[in-house]
């Protein structure tokens, strides 16, 4: 059997009984819900970008069997409706940068005179917490160091970026202090020094009982503008963090608090925040600890979407495991990637030898939910088409309608294809499916092995 990425970070198959097979074991345990909206892999910090019609989220990512901030990469996820996500893989780690060290800690893409900007806080080879930009020509990368050393280095993390609307770019960052810089056109240079924001009570609430920290602000801030108004939210509170927002009117300031977002609950005694529109709707992110094995150091990240108040401020909300409702339907009858998905159960992903990423450490009785399936009236879908490889004797992919035991409308045969990554298609009937219905990929198999790999899939009508 082979050695998965989750059993090498923890040192072979014994350590992962630890990390990721009692996620894997429990995860049948969790309700069927949307949140957290990633469950492949433990994630943290989501920064959110909405470009070309498309909403691309850009996560840390929180080793197996953590008991620090074990992080070496960063990961891109993207969706069109808010509840199916397809994972981009990690075109962004430590190894991007030859003066890092480590902490691939929470960062921010923003896009700019054609190309993809990614802020991120790493130590240094001399250990201090730096600021490095990485840059790309896609929102999924690749990224490269755009300058090969630190934009900024003051000791503090959390970087957050908004263009105005006069093309002002700037850069925020801190723990516990609070930093900005006016960043050039180029976004890889600024002009002037870096500017101490001050934190006040006024700006940012009264901590009480903390003579070194007297207000509420800790880290991860985020920065945007909405009718006029700046919104600066917040991670508060350490070291059992709640979100705290503030507005003001400018990008500089001065701020006034304006109270909890969203109080201090879940399994992770850290939060992080970020806030978009998209197709007329508002969208707050987050991360919790609420997958089986998730704690302060094995995160992930969930979604709520919420409605301003009258006067513009934000009300406060509370954890769910229902999240975002589905924005639209997902189209059967095009391609979709197979690490596209609402829900999993069992699975993995990995780079895949055809491009992109593949679904792989199939074992029976895994599964695959995509949400909000449109099969169209009548008749509806009459065959299904999977790309697939199998270096073992393969197995059966089950297509469910309604849960992982509902209705079977088909059932797709798969064989030992000589590898892991020697690809084929297989075809089967469907009969069946039609109407919209959460769609779910059971898979099958003999033996306690893995079975095999899904590439991509797509219905005929």
């Amino acid at each position: 059997m082979r050695v998965s990425r989750h059993e090498q970070a923890l040192g072979g198959v014994g350590a992962v009984s630890l990390g990721l097979m009692s996620l894997v074991a429990l995860m049948s345990g969790v309700a069927k819900a949307d949140n957290p909206i990633v469950q492949t892999i433990y994630t943290a910090d989501p920064a959110p970008l909405v470009y070309d019609g498309r909403v691309y989220l850009y996560t840390g990512h929180d080793e197996d069997g953590s008991t620090t901030f074990n992080m070496r990469d960063w990961h891109i996820f993207s969706s069109t409706d808010m509840v199916n996500w397809q994972h981009h893989g990690s075109p962004l780690s430590l190894s991007t940068f030859s003066w890092a060290s480590a902490n691939a800690w929470a960062g921010q893409v923003i896009p700019r005179n054609g190309k993809f900007y990614w802020y991120v806080p790493i130590r240094t080879r001399g250990g201090s917490t730096a600021i490095g930009v990485a840059v790309g020509d896609s929102p999924t990368g690749p990224f490269r160091d755009a300058i090969g050393r630190p934009l900024a280095d003051n000791n503090e993390i959390d970087p957050t970026v908004f263009i105005d609307d006069d093309n002002q770019a700037y850069l925020y960052w801190g723990n516990p202090k609070l930093t900005y810089v006016r960043l050039n056109q180029d976004m890889i240079s600024f002009s002037g020094g870096l500017t101490s924001i001050p934190l006040t009570t006024a700006g940012f609430g009264a901590r009480s009982g903390n003579a070194e920290r007297p207000t509420t602000y800790e880290e991860g801030p985020w920065v945007y503008k909405r009718n006029g108004l700046y919104y600066m939210i917040f991670a508060a509170n350490c070291c059992s963090e709640h979100i705290g927002y503030s507005t003001g009117t400018s990008a500089t300031g001065p701020w006034t608090y304006r109270g909890v977002l969203m109080p201090t609950e879940g399994r992770s005694f850290t939060n992080h925040p970020a806030i978009i529109d998209y197709k007329n709707s508002s969208y707050f992110f987050y991360h919790n600890g609420a997958l089986p094995g998730g704690s302060g150091y094995t995160r992930s990240v969930a979604v709520e979407r919420f409605v301003y108040n009258a006067d513009g401020t934000i009300p406060q909300m509370k954890m769910t495991t229902a999240g975002a409702p589905q924005v639209g339907t997902l189209d059967p009858y095009v391609r979709q990637e197979a690490e596209t998905m609402a829900w999993a159960s069992g699975v993995e992903t990995e780079v895949c030898s055809e491009g992109g990423i593949n679904v792989s450490y199939i074992n029976n009785g895994d599964y695959i939910k995509v949400k909000g399936v449109a099969f169209g009236a009548g008749a509806g879908a009459t065959s299904f088409t999977a790309r697939v490889a199998s270096a073992n004797s393969g197995g059966k992919i089950e297509l469910r309608l309604g849960s992982e035991t509902g209705t079977l409308v088909g059932t797709c045969t798969v064989a030992g294809t000589g590898g892991w990554q020697t690809w084929t298609d297989v075809t089967c009937p469907v009969s069946g499916a039609s109407g919209t219905k959460d769609l779910f990929l059971r898979f099958t198999g003999s033996g306690s092995g893995e079975l095999f790999n899904v590439n991509w899939w797509k219905f005929s009508a």
